[in-house]
């Protein structure tokens, strides 16, 4: 058989395979969460504070502000509360076990109250091996590694009192791994008689995956038959 009549019938299964690995990259760390609901399911919370306060993680408070976008209590809210007296703060939120890769993009919006006096910190921390090991002491952080910190220093100007988007990139992976993210309010000195933590929100969370090298390669070879089998029609 000629070698262009041999691609020419190649090119349908080609195509088809390159489709396929598409669609199963693309639904592999796939999320959307607009916290209509606090817990989503699925989802865990661990309250490892100095002592256990009268809130966890919590339904938007309307009153304080609104979500981002959505109905105006659907985002995540911790405060001041999640502890008593004065101590440390370490109240988690974490993702259910997904296939992450390298590449893959979360995003979350987040804000303080509308005129900070007590400063606050929240960390996305990302463990490739998922689960909720998170461990049991304020200072403690299990299997989950830091990706990034809002307002790290714990200053009154260093969180945004409006919504505001942050973005992490997932990267370090041999391959495909099982993996999950978590938000951990984070704070130092917090509680009701500290000198830090008042009142954060987060709202409006994805997780993009990106295909891997091997799907792009799939996906063009896909496209070069398809066009090739143009080519062939065109001619005849």
């Amino acid at each position: 058989m000629p070698a262009s009549r041999f691609l020419g019938a190649l090119a349908p299964a080609t195509l088809a395979l390159g489709l396929m690995a598409a669609g199963a990259s693309a639904t592999a760390a796939s999320l959307t969460e607009g916290f209509d609901v606090v817990v989503p399911a699925g989802w865990a919370t661990k309250n490892n504070s100095t002592t256990v306060g009268t809130t966890g993680w919590f339904q938007g408070n309307v009153t304080v502000f609104t979500a981002h976008e959505g109905a105006t209590n659907s985002y995540a809210g911790a405060n001041f509360n999640n502890t008593t007296g004065a101590g440390t703060i370490s109240n988690w939120l974490i993702s259910p076990t997904l296939s992450f890769s390298n590449g893959d993009v979360v995003s979350f919006w987040t804000r303080t109250v509308n005129v900070p006096a007590f400063p606050d910190r929240v960390e996305l921390r990302f463990s490739n091996v998922g689960g909720i090991d998170v461990g049991t002491a304020p200072t403690d952080v299990g299997t989950f590694a830091l990706l990034l910190s809002v307002n790290p220093d714990l200053t009154t100007s260093g969180y945004p009192n409006t919504w505001t988007q942050y973005t992490s990139t997932i990267t370090g992976l041999a391959g495909p791994t099982n993996g999950a993210i978590a938000f951990r309010y984070f704070v130092t000195s917090g509680g009701p008689s500290g000198d830090n933590s008042d009142y954060i929100g987060i709202d409006s969370l994805t997780i993009t995956a990106v295909p891997e090298p091997a799907t792009y390669l799939l996906m063009a070879l896909g496209v070069g038959g398809l066009l090739l089998r143009r080519s062939r029609a065109a001619r005849a």
